[in-house]
């Protein structure tokens, strides 16, 4: 992409170029090409008759049969002799290019050709033959990727539903495309039981809805049945008309507790999440675990009315009422998307400790798990923090029998597998539990030892942690004082009586300062 910025292509033939020069080898050509092709370098050919087979890529040989041509018209190879010549460079086979030289040096000659130029060509041929290409397969992807750009650039959220679609069965694939689209501003919607189809689709409003066949537990059997079913007879109405609809030997009880963990029920007003896994506390059942019952009852017997399907003088639901009970906080909500969907659909972990990373950590997990970017900034022993949630956290032990713990961190911008040993484990292992969240403040360790095997020194960077906290603690530890500054002539009546209602709510240990200022930031009062 950075090349193509570069050469701001013009012509179909610039991408296929750019695809067969970016490899290990050809490369090295690149930055030529692209001054030539912006006219800031005179297009010279190593002998003028060249031009014939190097116009298009201006004068620099890019693929493999430009070889090919090139050695019948300068040495007289037969077209049995360049085929050997491209299959010789393709698999790389050295032994036979060396076989080759001596005649392209002689008969090149022949024909009046300078030797020393044949020279450079042919150490240009093996240069380029370390990862050389055919035109034909650069052709075929470049076209290919002419096109995806296209749609990535006109219909990015049609193109992105489709890749996400590609990607259904793999989970952590659809986690990575979706962070993808939500840095595109792309909103990825969770499943919804009335809008959502078997695969990832893109609605009325140019959002893309989350396919029900991702789901982990729903598949595509239990996918078709619900979005056949709705396409049928129209949306479902609420939950109760779910239940009574559905097949459930398609859509057994896991792929429901599925639907509701990520949300798919959440369109019907009234509800939560939590009370389809509320347990009765006199008959030890699940809500859940009694829709299933009652539906199953009603569906075995064919001469009565569904219990969902009454008129509305019989009041269905006085059979069978949802629970009164708490919703799940929003910690637990999104741990349960992330269990099921892959990713976090109502939000982030960290969301509610956004302030802490803006104003508190130096680094982010994806800058973390970039030695050189770490050693380039950290290298002198200068602390860095970070904030990050637990994923898994695992103790094992060394050789010699004592404890180091592996543990894999997340946040917004990726992941890290922390190897964490010896005092600085002992030390800190009680914070690493599943699920937590962390300020931790670290530096760069850098050791170096005599490695007995290799026989040489070996080096190691390790990441020191410092200090390490709970998120829910980092506002008593590491915010010392709130101040608001607020200039006399843009607060509005009814600020002081708002700021009084927020300080009031929200009682704490940290120090509040309120500084109003006149025009000129003249100081006026404190509080």
């Amino acid at each position: 992409q950075k090349y193509l910025k570069e050469l701001n292509p013009s012509k179909f033939e610039d991408l296929s170029a750019m695809n067969a020069l970016y490899r290990p080898g050809p490369m090295d050509y690149i930055p030529q090409f692209i001054r030539r092709k912006q006219g800031r370098e005179e297009i010279q050919y190593d002998i003028p008759i060249m031009e014939k087979y190097l116009h298009d890529t201006y004068g620099i040989t890019v693929y493999q049969e430009q070889v090919m041509l090139l050695s019948r018209l300068l040495a007289n190879f037969t077209r049995g002799e360049s085929d050997t010549l491209r299959k010789a460079m393709g698999k790389k086979q050295r032994d036979k290019l060396d076989q080759l030289k001596p005649k392209f040096i002689e008969q090149g000659t022949s024909n009046g050709h300078d030797p020393k130029t044949l020279e450079k060509i042919w150490g240009d041929w093996v240069k380029f033959a370390s990862y050389a290409f055919n035109k034909s397969h650069a052709t075929c992807y470049s076209w290919v990727a002419y096109q995806t750009a296209y749609l990535k650039a006109h219909y990015r959220a049609e193109f992105m539903a489709a890749n996400l679609t590609n990607s259904i069965s793999d989970i952590e694939s659809i986690s990575i495309l979706i962070e993808d689209a939500l840095k595109k501003n792309i909103h990825v919607l969770g499943p919804d039981i009335n809008e959502s189809d078997q695969t990832f689709t893109v609605n009325k409003d140019g959002n893309i809805r989350f396919g029900l066949a991702a789901l982990k537990g729903v598949g595509n059997s239990a996918a078709n049945c619900i979005v056949e079913e709705r396409l049928a007879h129209g949306p479902y109405k609420d939950v109760f008309d779910f239940f009574d609809r559905i097949d459930l030997r398609s859509c057994n009880k896991r792929c429901i507790e599925t639907l509701a963990k990520a949300g798919a029920f959440d369109g019907f007003d009234g509800i939560h999440r939590a009370q389809f896994f509320h347990t009765d506390k006199e008959g030890g059942q699940t809500f859940l675990d009694k829709l299933i019952s009652y539906t199953t009852r009603s569906h075995s017997d064919a001469s009565q009315f569904s219990i969902f399907d009454m008129d509305e003088s019989s009041q269905s639901n006085d059979h069978i009422d949802f629970p009164v009970c708490e919703p799940w906080s929003i910690y637990q909500q999104i741990k349960y998307e992330k269990e099921v969907a892959g990713f976090y659909i109502s939000g982030h972990p960290l969301d509610e400790y956004k302030t802490i990373i803006q104003n508190y950590a130096t680094v982010n997990l994806q800058q973390v798990a970039d030695l050189a970017y770490m050693k380039l900034r950290y290298a002198t022993g200068k602390p860095f923090a970070f904030v990050a949630m637990v994923t898994e956290a695992v103790t094992r032990l060394t050789k010699n029998g004592n404890e180091f713990g592996v543990i894999n961190l997340e946040d917004y911008e990726g992941a890290w597998k922390w190897n964490l040993f010896g005092e600085d484990y002992a030390k800190f292992k009680h914070f690493f539990e599943n699920g937590k969240r962390l300020f931790i403040k670290a530096r760069l360790k850098v050791k170096t030892w005599w490695n007995k095997e290799t026989k040489e020194e070996t080096v190691r960077v390790d990441v020191e942690p410092l200090e390490v906290h709970y998120l829910e603690d980092s506002y008593e530890k590491l915010c010392h004082e709130v101040r608001i500054v607020i200039n006399l002539a843009d607060a509005y009546p009814d600020v002081a009586v708002q700021l009084d209602e927020q300080l009031h709510q929200y009682k704490g240990k940290t120090p509040f300062t309120l500084r109003i200022v006149e025009k000129g930031g003249v100081f006026f009062s404190d509080f």
